[in-house]
């Protein structure tokens, strides 16, 4: 029998876990089914290094029957058909029945990432806020549109992609789903959604939330897997588009499958932000801002700021300022309100952080705060707040996302080494520019090979483009620009008033 957090009596605090979460059915084509090969994961509280649940993996016959469900779902079914205005509907109730499941959806994502709870609740509620902004989109968004045409009348079509294999990871798994769910279900595709086998839980309250909301079977379908199994997923000649969060790594693995297919995809991978200090920066009111972004979700976010780069003439007040801030930073149960800094996701991760930090040492960095695991914490994986000094930036630390509580600052004379360094990375994700002058950061933001850049904040803003330069990924999230991603064009072209000459013709 499956067992939800619903039944947890009310008021139980939420690290509080008196029974496991069972969880033993995959959700394929409208049903609740086993998976055939009967496979389950254990699913670890990292607090505790105990299980809290337990839920049905995925093998590659059930993935093949999810997308044929989905594929079965946009060609015969009614989904792909109905009006932007019907989609949005589904939408909505799906909004309100997040809303009418904020508190579970909370506990469990705490549980299932080890997030520290104060940033777990706003990234709940903006669920429901991208449901309702798409919903909103339904009234605006080009749909069809009539254009001149140079030889003949134009009319421009937006169409559904077809079936979308949507592959999200485990950091902010129920934020990380819904930019891609959301433009997928408003243009009318259908969906098949690979939770991480770390964090499923949350996926399968998500899919009765979807099926209460009126949601037509086989349009969302939920298969939890591990990567050999997901790697089906990315195979599957019936998927129409790939849409995946995650390292770099498989991200050039997924491309490359679906560059032999001729198949589309979209790639949110890692980053290196850097964090350009001016030096007209006033540190008192820049530092509160900068700190908690450098390592939120105890480090485990792509665009935090890993990099911050100051100038040689405040290097060493930057140094001090951060580390007294990052230092100060509480570490401990994630599901305590004060907790700043959680466990990582797994002890694997938490040794490839740790080989970091030892690398950093190797290379000659100065280790200023943190480095090791919490003498007050006997359990759960746990690495300090970590800052290094004197950090060169062709160091390992300062080239390599390390997923974890570890920043780097970095020296710079002047504002073209400034950008220089900044430039000077795999990746180009996101970053920030903190100057009294925001026309001037402005200036230098421009002048930084990134997708994101942020004046005085490092703000994720989901009503525009999300994406990254060069190794950070292919392809744009949230905005409308995250829409566009999920249609395809059409030009429909009829006589213009006058005839085209033959030759034009031909």
């Amino acid at each position: 029998m499956d067992r939800t957090l619903t039944e947890t009596p009310k008021g139980t605090p939420v690290g509080a876990v008196h029974e496991l979460i069972e969880r033993d059915f995959l959700y394929i084509g409208g049903e609740w089914v086993k998976p055939e090969n009967g496979r389950t994961t254990d699913v670890i509280y990292p607090f505790t290094e105990e299980p809290i649940g337990r839920a049905a993996l995925a093998g590659p016959s059930d993935v093949d029957r999810a997308v044929r469900a989905a594929r079965a779902a946009f060609d015969d079914g009614p989904w792909s058909r109905t009006t932007p205005a019907e989609r949005a509907a589904i939408l909505r109730r799906a909004g309100e029945g997040i809303e009418a499941r904020m508190e579970e959806l909370i506990r469990l994502t705490t549980l299932e990432v080890g997030s520290p709870i104060q940033g777990v609740g706003p990234q709940v509620a903006v669920a429901k806020i991208f449901l309702d902004w798409h919903a909103d989109q339904a009234d605006t968004y080009p749909w069809e549109e009539d254009r001149p045409g140079i030889f003949s009348s134009l009319l421009v079509r937006r169409e559904p992609v077809g079936v979308v294999g949507a592959i999200v990871p485990w950091n902010f798994p129920l934020g990380l789903t819904m930019p891609k769910l959301c433009p997928a279900l408003l243009t009318g595709c259908t969906v098949v959604l690979k939770p991480p086998e770390e964090t499923p839980l949350y996926a399968f309250v998500l899919a009765e939330i979807f099926e209460e909301a009126g949601l037509p079977p086989g349009v969302l379908n939920v298969v939890p897997a591990d990567r050999t199994v997901s790697e089906e997923l990315v195979k599957h000649p019936l998927i129409d588009k790939i849409s995946f969060t995650g390292s770099t790594h498989v991200g050039s693995r997924i491309g490359s499958i679906c560059g032999e297919q001729i198949k589309r995809f979209a790639l949110e991978l890692g980053g290196k932000s850097a964090a350009i200090i001016v030096e007209d920066a006033d540190l008192e009111t820049v530092i509160p801002k900068l700190a908690p972004e450098t390592m939120r979700n105890s480090g485990q976010r792509c665009i935090n700021q890993t990099r911050v780069l100051a100038p040689r003439g405040q290097y060493d007040a930057v140094v001090e300022a951060l580390a007294a801030t990052i230092g100060a930073f509480p570490v401990g149960d994630p599901t305590e309100r004060e907790t700043v800094i959680g466990p990582l996701i797994s002890e694997a991760q938490r040794q490839r952080v740790e080989g970091y930090i030892a690398s950093g040492t190797e290379q000659g960095a100065r280790l200023v705060v943190g480095g090791g695991r919490p003498a007050h914490l006997e359990r759960g994986y746990f690495v300090e707040p970590t800052l290094f000094a004197d950090v060169d930036n062709r160091m390992t630390i300062a080239q390599e996302e390390i997923f974890g509580p570890v920043v780097a600052v970095i020296p710079y004379d002047g504002e073209d080494e400034a950008i220089g360094i900044a430039n000077d990375s795999a990746y180009g994700l996101a970053g920030s520019v903190w100057s009294a002058d925001p026309d001037r950061a402005r200036s230098l933001a421009r002048r930084v090979r990134s997708g994101n850049m942020g004046v005085n904040q490092a703000m994720l803003e989901l009503g525009g483009p999300f994406g990254g330069f060069k190794g950070s990924g292919l392809g744009r999230e949230y905005g409308v620009e995250g829409i566009d991603g999920y249609v395809e064009l059409q030009q429909v072209t009829s006589p213009a008033s006058e005839p085209l000459t033959s030759e034009l013709r031909d």
